[in-house]
């Protein structure tokens, strides 16, 4: 059998035949199968692309440009009609670089709800509540810096073969006159399930933190539809530049955990539970390519960047403040000062 012959069910990279093993390894995401288990997955998941699609992928690489940023190496696309002018990342000026390609368009997209004088309104709020951060940090300037912009996300729905086995225990005291009495009972505890989890959501974009796309979390994805290029008019997009294979530990991860809590919470209590096996395998992952809406802001304060993010769906936000230790040193020396000479005063009234 040639192994090169599948891909892998969860990051479509090829797979290769491990004769130590005697399975299907995946060098990228580091998934394993069985050569039964791959011929099962392609027989139930081929589904061969439509001519619609091949339409719809055409029309996003004819009217979508790209432009690149020659400082940073971000790439923006936004629909024909819109020109990008500097780097929402860097503030550096940006260039066409021309047309995008159809394998990058989106499948799926959830449009702005938030409008740009909302999330500035919580962007503002957000600062008010900060007293040392840098007074250009909320300029007029800075804030016209406030962009809305899809972020390229990958949202998995992840088949997982769950296999627990534990011995649990239930001690049960009690007395009786002058004798203690404890009585234990012991539990094979087994579970073999099946369990699917939906929309997993990992940011494509590397220039991204993931834990501030993860922070403004989550999405109703009731809302997501099919992609179009209207919903691009007025806004801009990353192209993304971590692939399926990149983002899959993350995925992963998330995955095994939920499966993890669904398992845990099955089980019971017991008053104690010995784990001999726990395994969450992901079988198959069923990838869609989504923008999501982000309003989103980088400031540059001592070489370091920070960024600012707001749900542009539900407005949740959230972002590190820079601090500005030269205000925090005044003030700090302002209360001691203040604090010494309540002290000062208040010793001199008991002499």
């Amino acid at each position: 059998m040639d192994a090169i012959e599948y891909k892998c069910p969860n990051c479509n990279a090829d797979l290769k035949f491990d004769p130590a093993a005697q399975k299907l390894s995946c060098e990228y995401c580091l998934s394993s199968f069985t050569i039964d288990e791959i011929r099962k997955i392609y027989s139930e998941n081929i589904v061969p692309p439509t001519q619609q699609e091949a339409q719809i992928r055409d029309e996003f690489a004819e009217h979508t440009n790209l432009y690149h940023c020659a400082s940073c190496g971000a790439d923006i696309m936004c629909d024909d009609q819109q020109t990008a002018l500097f780097c929402y990342y860097c503030h550096n000026p940006v260039i066409l670089a021309g047309k995008m390609t159809g394998s990058y368009k989106p499948h799926k997209v959830i449009g702005f709800r938030l409008t740009r004088e909302q999330a500035v309104d919580k962007f503002k709020h957000w600062c008010g509540s900060r007293m040392f951060i840098p007074k250009d940090f909320r300029s007029e300037q800075q804030i016209e810096k406030i962009t809305g912009l899809y972020v390229p996300f990958w949202v998995a729905d992840c088949n997982i073969k769950a296999d627990f086995n534990a011995l649990g225990k239930k001690v049960r005291t009690w007395s009786t006159g002058s004798y203690v009495y404890t009585e234990t009972k012991e539990f094979r505890v087994l579970r073999n399930a099946d369990i699917i989890t939906v929309g997993i959501p990992a940011d494509g974009e590397s220039k991204i933190d993931d834990l501030l796309m993860e922070s403004i979390e989550p999405f109703d994805y009731s809302e997501m539809k099919d992609f179009s290029m209207s919903y691009l008019s007025g806004f801009f997009a990353d192209k993304y530049d971590v692939d399926k294979a990149e983002v899959f530990p993350r995925i992963r991860s998330r995955a095994s955990q939920a499966s993890k809590n669904v398992i845990r919470d099955s089980v019971g209590k017991y008053s104690s539970l010995a784990v001999t096996t726990e395994d969450y395998k992901i079988m198959n992952t069923d990838w869609k390519y989504a923008m999501l809406p982000v309003w989103f802001m980088t400031y540059k304060y001592k070489d370091v960047i920070y960024e600012f993010a707001v749900n542009g769906q539900t407005g949740k936000l959230a972002g590190t403040p820079p601090l500005n230790k030269l205000k925090l040193k005044l003030v700090s020396a302002g209360i001691g000062v203040g604090t010494a000479l309540l002290l000062y005063i208040g010793g001199g009234l008991f002499l």
